[in-house]
């Protein structure tokens, strides 16, 4: 019998009846996202503790032009590397303005504030604590956010919807006080420069130094409005369509919409770069974001945990509901995300490479394998930059950066620089969507892509005489970054992830009729063990106190098999290694994709009830707020890697993985867990 799809994503709307201050409320395509408080627009920001963003993909910036610096303008480090020496960019030395620069730049702009104003019948202005009787749904089957709420007894009804295929907001108002002029719609743009805390996370948007930026109108008429916004070399075009009202400058950023007639305002406001297009009405924009949302409720994989007896089975499906929303508006763009996607400035809006895998690795498995496929365009266009940036350092292939802006070039950093384990992830996610697509012109569309990756892997492994075996660093930071690169080497999870991203690369070769590089055989074929001690695998070979000094942070042993097929991995010793974990680990030092990554390892290791104990484990960074987003930590209470994460484990949990492809394979045995499930593919 199928699932009723529309049921079970119903049973899981977002609702709200007080400001949540972690917990706002998103639209969004993919390309952009726009996040509004309980009036459904972004009219009270001091009320929360995340900043109501409104972000694309397209919209960056760089202080004082681009170009400033490059990385030829900061000190790099030389790490000894088998015989030589390589230069990194890892601190700042007598370059800290460079240095600080290139992390900064380009990042990501908050394109505007879109806000009401309530004028009281007194004169004075609302204040949140005016706002009463609030009923805010987010129905994610149509995408539409639905918020009602009164002042001084006035109701007022709001609807915000995203075009799915246009960066554009479609808001439909309806209220008395629109009749009595005491609502309007402002548009206030802030600075573009960003202000951020200890963790690089921009912690508001800016609304000093007006000087900084312009604010041009190049197009006015009866009821529409263009404006092009110009700050440094950059710029972005704003344009807005209104049923009935008057429009004016409040002030040298700001622009306020009053309406003439009736008790209804109609506005779309659409952004881009230029020849920006807006919808006719908002009708069309609200059907059209219908007709988007509940194609992909219907086209993708489904699960039902409505049979289940569990107590913990609502909780697990909620989160795998608003999870499927969330990365759908957040990281199913043409350019890898942000690790708090549009809500926020996270390391000033760069992507995190290695993050990319977590984001997006669950697309084809759930269905959507389209949706990862748009990003993965975006290796190709920085490959040549790739290239060059192994060339520079002494290796053949590609080299991808860690945290980088869509210009692909890498920022300084302590660690993101002698990070490795993202440099598989293309390899890994072409394989992921070919799967899925079986098409012969995607082999050759991205065959550079994997070759260019495979051949840099085995160019960076070096042969070891000694234990006649290849060997991973130094230098290298493995995922668990809390080690040095100067001795870190041959952490269990590199080392299978460089075997088994180099076998898949073969059997690419394979099936396009081409030679197989000889070193890509000896490499894949000759890696060193994965060091252990005591019966349990270590973080890397030179770390015998890993569980009593470097039990924190990610335990990334664990991923050598569960993430990967682990094919030279030993399962009791993992078994062993798995429990310790699960006991001994500093949980509150974790990250939101460690938990799903435990399940992934307990499920290959047929320790089921283990896994749902890992995906559903009480702790704060296993936390997903009312919203769905993955809560770490004060200022930054959205990390989507761990959403990603939970859907790739439930899909291995569901369908299986390679050679085991059984239904509901992760799931305990005992009668609890009657899970429904349509339309999901197993893992590799």
């Amino acid at each position: 019998m199928a699932i009723d799809r529309k049921e079970v994503v119903q049973r899981h709307f977002p609702k709200v009846t007080e400001v949540v201050p972690h917990s706002p409320l998103s639209v969004g395509n993919g390309e952009f996202a726009f996040t509004a408080d309980i009036t459904g627009l972004q009219s009270f920001p001091d009320a929360y503790e995340v900043p109501l963003s409104t972000q694309s993909n397209w919209g960056w910036h760089s202080s004082n032009g681009h170009h400033v610096y490059t990385i030829d303008d900061v000190d790099q480090q030389e790490l000894h590397t088998n015989g030589r020496f390589v230069k990194y960019p890892l601190y700042p030395g007598q370059t800290l303005e460079a240095y600080h620069w290139l992390r900064q730049n380009p990042h990501r702009l908050q394109l505007g504030q879109l806000s009401f104003q309530f004028c009281k019948e007194d004169g004075t202005l609302a204040k949140i604590e005016d706002i009463k009787q609030i009923e805010q749904t987010l129905n994610i089957w149509e995408g539409c956010l639905y918020s009602y709420f009164t002042i001084e007894g006035y109701p007022v009804k709001v609807k915000t919807v995203c075009h799915p295929s246009k960066d554009e907001l479609a808001i439909k108002v309806e209220s008395p006080l629109l009749k009595t002029r005491r609502l309007c719609v402002q548009l206030t743009f802030p600075n573009p420069e960003v202000a951020s805390n200890e963790w690089d996370q921009a912690i508001d948007l800016r609304w000093d130094h007006p000087e900084r930026h312009r604010t041009n109108v190049i197009q006015q008429l009866a009821n529409e409005l263009l404006l092009r916004r110009c700050m440094d070399d950059d710029h972005y075009d704003v344009r807005l369509r209104w049923n009935a009202g008057e429009i004016e400058q409040t002030s040298v950023h700001q622009f306020s919409l009053r309406p003439t007639t009736g008790d209804q305002l109609d506005l779309c406001v659409a952004f881009g770069l230029s020849e920006v297009a807006v919808s006719r009405t908002v009708n069309d924009a609200i059907q059209a974001s219908q007709v988007y949302w509940q194609k992909f409720w219907l086209k993708g994989g489904m699960l039902d945990f409505s049979k289940c007896t569990d107590k913990r089975a609502p909780q697990l499906e909620r989160r795998v509901i608003l999870s499927q929303f969330l990365l759908a508006i957040h990281s199913s763009g043409s350019v890898p995300p942000q690790e708090t996607g549009f809500m926020y400035n996270s390391w000033f809006g760069k992507f995190h490479l290695e993050m990319h895998y977590w984001h997006a690795a669950h697309f084809p498995l759930w269905g959507r394998g389209e949706l990862l496929e748009k990003s993965l365009g975006w290796y190709k266009r920085i490959l040549p930059k790739a290239k060059e940036l192994a060339q520079s350092q002494g290796y053949a292939g590609a080299r991808w950066p860690k945290m980088v802006g869509p210009d692909g070039n890498q920022s300084p950093s302590p660690i993101a620089v002698a990070l490795i384990w993202q440099q598989p992830h293309p390899i890994t996610l072409a394989e992921l969507c070919y799967r899925v697509n079986k098409r012969d012109d995607f082999l050759k569309e991205y065959k550079d892509l994997v070759f260019e990756s495979a051949h840099f892997m085995a160019s960076f492994a070096e042969w070891d005489e000694g234990r006649a075996q290849y060997v991973l660093g130094p230098p290298l930071i493995p995922a668990q970054e809390n080690h040095q690169p100067e001795v870190s080497i041959n952490p269990p999870y590199e080392l299978e992830y460089w075997k088994y991203g180099l076998d898949l690369a073969i059997q690419w070769a394979e099936r396009l009729n081409e030679p197989v590089p000889k070193k890509w055989e000896e490499v894949a074929n000759h890696l060193a063990d994965s060091p252990h001690k005591e019966g349990v695998y270590l973080a890397h070979e030179q770390c015998p106190s890993t569980f009593t000094q470097f039990q924190h942070d990610h335990p990334s042993m664990v991923a050598s098999l569960g993430v990967l097929p682990g094919e030279r991995i030993n399962h009791p010793r993992m078994r062993q290694t798995l429990k310790k974990v699960k006991d001994e680990w500093d949980w509150d030092s974790a990250w939101g994709w460690d938990f799903p990554m435990c399940a992934m390892t307990a499920a290959r290791l047929g320790e089921t009830e283990w896994a749902v104990d890992f995906l559903l484990m009480d702790g704060m960074k296993n936390t997903y707020l009312q919203n769905g987003h993955n809560y770490q930590r004060i200022g930054l209470t959205s990390y989507l890697p761990g959403n990603g994460a939970l859907l790739l484990a439930v899909a291995m949990m569901a369908a299986g993985y390679d050679g085991h492809e059984e239904t509901l394979l992760g799931f305990p045995k005992n009668g609890e867990w009657k899970v429904e499930m349509e339309g999901i593919h197993p893992i590799l």
